[in-house]
């Protein structure tokens, strides 16, 4: 059954008021450059910037790269703007949202299987969670990821529901595809299901969605890897948001409307 609500979710036009104020969109702190430098990169075959994901020749033009970001994340779409700033649509972050809502909705009617993941834990833990939380209490079961796993020079272990990389007792910020392929490899080795649904962001979102998986992923306007991968239907969801503002209590709105969205709060 749904959780109760610590704080009345916010109306779309509310959320969009704060994701610009907060900067987790609009006038975003990612400048320009190092966003059409991501989009090149991709461009020209760098697997880093591919998330897990296999483009193979199909996205080998910045140009075709930008245009997709500028249409799902909401970048400047002129070529010509080299530098400076550069932004994300709040009204795309929050329809990106709606239709997250509606795969978490469909989840909970299904009693889905449900894997949470992320490379950001200082930014987007308590989203995971939070969402982890809700979905345990409509009666979908929460993945629970096999022990000993390692990737990266690294343990993938779980805190909170939420399967994160771990360094020297440290909490990783990643962007690699490698833990989660370990943890999807560690299930098919002990016997155990694939998940029905994976939430998680950049490549541990693109890994799933490679393996055939549902995904949902949150993305960041320098990593169009998942924008491209929802363009392909690779990927159920990308949502753009500056995956790391100043406090993560910032994206507490967020997640109230989008746990809202999904009938998921009461």
């Amino acid at each position: 059954m749904p959780i109760a609500s610590a704080a009345p979710a916010p109306t779309r036009a509310e959320l969009v008021d704060h994701l610009v104020r907060t900067r987790i969109a609009g006038e975003v702190a990612t400048p320009r450059e190092n966003n059409l430098t991501h989009y090149r990169r991709l461009a020209n075959g760098d697997p880093y910037y591919w998330f897990g994901l296999e483009f193979g020749d199909r996205w080998t033009d910045e140009q075709d790269v930008l245009a997709v970001m500028a249409e799902r994340c909401g970048v400047n779409d002129d070529p010509h703007h080299r530098q400076g700033q550069d932004t994300i649509d709040p009204e795309l972050t929050v329809d990106a949202l709606d239709r997250a809502a509606a795969v978490l909705r469909k989840a909970a009617a299904d009693r889905q299987r449900v894997l949470f993941a992320t490379g950001h834990p200082g930014g987007l833990l308590d989203v995971h969670r939070a969402t982890a939380e809700a979905l345990r209490a409509a009666d979908c079961e929460i993945v629970v990821i096999p022990d000993g796993l390692r990737a990266d020079d690294g343990m993938v272990f779980q805190f909170g529901d939420v399967a994160m990389l771990e360094r020297g007792a440290t909490l990783w910020h990643t962007h690699s595809p490698e833990p989660m392929a370990a943890i999807l490899d560690g299930l098919e080795r002990d016997g155990r299901p694939l998940p029905d649904l994976v939430m998680a962001d950049h490549g541990w979102a693109g890994c799933a969605g490679q393996h055939g998986l549902d995904a949902v992923g949150f993305a960041d306007s320098n990593d169009p890897a998942l924008f491209l991968a929802e363009a392909e239907g690779t990927v159920r969801v990308t949502i753009p948001l500056d995956d790391h503002v100043l406090s993560p209590r910032h994206y507490d709105p967020l997640t109230a409307y989008l746990l809202d969205a999904a009938g998921l709060v009461g």
